[in-house]
């Protein structure tokens, strides 16, 4: 096992384009690392260059304290998975999981030890003599980490293994990679685009965007205290709603103005939250995740209302995601435009492109007992204090140290 750090690492390629710029992460002794962000944004880039696969233009990448930046691949104690299985068709299971070990001209008795112990592990004793032609994708992506395994690295990259499996699939590996990577205690960096991989899997949770560092934390921080509207909007699903606002301090008393709507701050949220007063008058991004909205006649308590139109109910089973129109405009930045072309929302980007509507689209994580039904007005209780604000100017979040 070993630590893996990033020190000022960039990567530009002959054209000026900057694919990963001053990068700085250090990943601990078996830690599960996820890097996460859009298409494009250096992830994969920065694994390859601890694999050795990519050239490194600037800094220095360590594994186990040492600087490899000159090391080739084969020898910097690492084992990759990646999102094709590349498993060899005409071989066994046991024969490729043996595969490396043969090459490296491993005893027979030590190969059949480690291909038995990694077979333990994944569940594949009994698939050992089939071939990949005879395995479904899930059992087919085990014998390509039990290749992985059986190396017995110091450090795993794996790089969108998942990313070919169909949703359920998807689902039942995520737990095995999480199980068979702690009992291993093997230092991982996974690099995938899905935020909920990113979120269920890891230790820590590295969000990238444009080559640059966004930020590093364990995942619940970074949905409860995003550093930026970007890491704000791209964690969490669905999405964070974005939307302008004004703080308006009048007769000592602060409201949200979301267009034709007012909503008092309270003292208990101003009191955990004193760097808003700074904002007083002023305009601010504000962000509400939709579990912070319900049906008011399932919130309990009295709590302070948006009034809408129910456009779209989608019934979930343990929850229904109300998709509603309220008199208010959405936040247009940068960031905000990134993440809607990120999830391919054509709608989103078309508005965001002319400028923000008059009326903004939210969605609300409903108690599964509502009542409410598209087409009707509604209104929609909103806890204020589990509210996100941030700067329109820096993107940042408007929050106390």
């Amino acid at each position: 096992m070993a630590s893996v750090g990033f020190e000022g690492v960039s990567k530009v390629y002959g054209d000026g384009t900057r694919a990963v710029d001053e990068l700085n992460l250090e990943i601990t002794d078996g830690e599960f690392m996820v890097l996460v962000g859009p298409s494009g944004c250096g992830k994969t880039t920065a694994l390859r260059m601890v694999a050795g696969l990519e050239e490194i233009t600037g800094g220095l990448v360590r594994i186990g304290g040492g600087v490899v930046n000159d090391l080739s691949p084969k020898n910097r104690d690492i084992a990759m998975v990646f999102q094709s299985y590349a498993l060899y068709p005409h071989l066994t299971v046991y024969d490729n999981i043996a595969f490396p070990l043969k090459i490296g001209k491993a005893p027979k008795a030590e190969i059949r030890r480690r291909v038995d112990e990694a077979a333990d592990i994944l569940g594949l004793q009994s698939l050992l003599k089939r071939k990949p032609r005879t395995l479904s994708g899930g059992q087919r992506q085990r014998v390509a980490m039990g290749r992985a395994i059986v190396r017995e690295p110091s450090v795993f990259l794996m790089d969108e293994p998942l990313s070919n499996l169909d949703a359920k699939l998807r689902v039942q590996m995520r737990a095995d990679i999480k199980r068979i990577q702690s009992n291993l205690g093997v230092t991982t960096i996974y690099v995938t685009h899905d935020q909920v991989e990113a979120m269920t899997m890891g230790d820590r949770v590295a969000v990238m965007r444009r080559g640059e560092l966004q930020q590093v934390a364990p995942p619940e921080e970074l949905y409860h205290r995003p550093l930026n509207v970007f890491v704000g909007g791209f964690i969490g699903s669905p999405a964070m709603n974005m939307l302008e606002a004004t703080i308006e301090h009048r007769n000592g008393v602060r409201e949200l103005v979301l267009g034709e709507s007012r909503i008092g701050l309270g003292e208990q949220v101003l009191a955990a939250r004193a760097a808003l007063a700074s904002y007083d008058n002023r305009p601010i991004i504000l962000g509400i995740r939709p579990e912070s909205l319900e049906d008011p006649a399932l919130a309990g308590g009295a709590s302070p209302r948006l009034r809408g139109r129910a456009e779209l109910r989608e019934a979930l089973g343990s929850e229904v995601l109300v998709h509603f129109s309220v008199d208010a405009r959405s936040a247009v930045t940068d960031d905000v435009r990134e993440l809607a072309e990120d999830v391919g929302d054509d709608r989103a980007i078309a508005e965001l492109a002319t400028g923000a509507p008059a009326t903004a689209r939210l969605v609300g994580r409903f108690d599964p007992h509502t009542r409410v039904r598209e087409g009707d007005m509604i209104d929609v209780a909103i806890d204020v204090s589990a509210l996100h604000f941030f700067d329109p100017e820096t993107g940042l979040a408007i929050r106390d140290a």
